[in-house]
């Protein structure tokens, strides 16, 4: 597979969402086929004894890949023709130097940990964070001797840096911004700033950022000097609520580390997840957009509405606050989740959930189709009730991922089962 696909037109510099059809891959291998045919095998032919020797050198680091030398292909749980496309494909959004696809965000979230947390270090992770993630740090983690801290979201990085060094052997810095389900933001700069100034010579801290809610199109972490950025490939990557991946970006050598524990782990994303990627990569600015857009609309007719109390949308940040000057620093669009908290409790919660007719009632987001939860007792459950209250969450919030059809008539749903709320 070519990773050499022109990236330019007479000096102008292609964007993303031109080069999600083309690049990185050549017609001419695949039989002059348009797109990417599926690679549905599972081992790869040799052309010689001398090249699987060769091949395997690399890819099992026995020496230094050569300056014009290619990662052959060996087998399907190191590399494969689509994983390999996709890889380059996903780099492009983020200007990456390398990236990993896996079976799954919690398999890219657990490979990451695992090759860069040792016995006695800590992970310092925002709160609230995926309920994912919180179990893995809290309870999977310290079975290896790796502690996890807690700490808001919202906190000053004088607050950060005091807790981080009260925390112990702090190794990672894992951020989840906007948080889930509260849509408050966390400054990746200043998580960056706490990171240099606690790491010493000969040991680095890393700030790693899930840029799930806000997708590869509305914020850029590692240009904000993060050395991760994680994706639930899930979300609004695949895009259609029939795929489970994850993916992991960041600098080329730290992104070879990660992809040789992915082959040990065997936690590679199948070929035809990669291909289905693929196909979703090609509309992703144009979903990722009208979902944008139909957010707006149902955040502003949500504020006004007499039963609800309060929204949680990052398009109405109050000017001049904290968290709107991390947003306007670190954000390119509100993206298309909205959390807001019913008058009452989890009884209306549930009637209004219950009513709804167009929004289906389900977890997860980013999909085409409008979604709604109640996180207190579906995705942030096994978070202790006082610790919920302590996050934000309550039993009167609702979470909206909101999907690309005619913003009309998801007000109108949301009128029709508030009315009955």
């Amino acid at each position: 597979m070519s990773h050499g696909h022109k990236t330019t037109i007479r000096g102008r510099k292609l964007r993303p969402e031109s080069l999600m059809m083309t690049y990185a891959y050549k017609p001419e291998l695949s039989e002059g086929a348009l797109k990417c045919p599926i690679f549905q095998t599972s081992t790869f032919v040799f052309k010689s004894a001398e090249e699987g020797k060769a091949f395997f050198e690399i890819a099992y680091g026995l020496r230094e890949q050569g300056p014009k030398e290619e990662l052959g292909l060996i087998y399907s749980r190191l590399n494969n023709p689509d994983l390999e496309i996709l890889e380059d494909r996903l780099c492009l959004w983020d200007e990456a130097g390398g990236a990993a696809v896996f079976e799954s965000g919690m398999a890219a979230i657990s490979t990451l940990a695992l090759e860069y947390l040792r016995p006695g270090d800590v992970v310092m992770h925002s709160e609230p964070v995926y309920g994912g993630s919180e179990y893995f740090f809290r309870h999977i983690l310290p079975r290896y001797g790796i502690k996890a801290v807690g700490f808001r979201g919202d906190l000053s990085e004088a607050e950060l840096e005091k807790a981080a060094r009260a925390a112990g052997r702090v190794a990672m810095v894992f951020v989840e911004t906007p948080c889930n389900p509260t849509n408050v933001l966390v400054d990746i700069k200043a998580c960056v700033r706490v990171a240099k100034r606690l790491s010493t010579k000969g040991r680095r801290v890393i700030v790693a950022v899930d840029n799930t809610f806000l997708g590869p199109l509305w914020q850029h972490p590692l240009k904000l000097g993060a050395d991760f950025v994680l994706y639930s490939a899930t979300k609004f990557i695949g895009g259609h609520s029939d795929l489970i991946a994850g993916v992991c970006l960041g600098g080329a050598a730290d992104m070879k580390r990660v992809r040789t524990l992915r082959t040990f782990l065997g936690t590679l994303a199948s070929p035809w997840t990669g291909w289905l990627l693929l196909r979703s990569l090609e509309t992703l600015k144009l979903r990722m957009t009208c979902m944008m857009k139909n957010a707006q609309k149902v955040a502003d007719f949500l504020a006004e509405h007499p039963k609800v109390e309060k929204v949680y949308y990052l398009g109405h940040l109050e000017e001049g606050t904290p968290q709107r000057k991390v947003y306007e620093e670190q954000c390119l669009a509100p993206g298309s989740m909205i959390s807001f908290d019913l008058k009452g409790g989890e009884k209306q919660a549930f009637k209004f959930l219950n009513a709804l007719e167009l929004f289906s009632l389900a977890v997860s987001l980013g999909g085409t189709e409008s979604l709604a939860e109640h996180p207190a007792t579906m995705t942030h459950s096994d978070i202790p009730p006082k610790d919920q209250r302590r996050m934000g969450i309550s039993p009167k919030m609702v979470r909206l991922s909101i999907g690309v059809e005619n913003p009309e008539d998801l007000c109108a749903d949301l009128a029709q089962a508030l009315s009955r709320a």
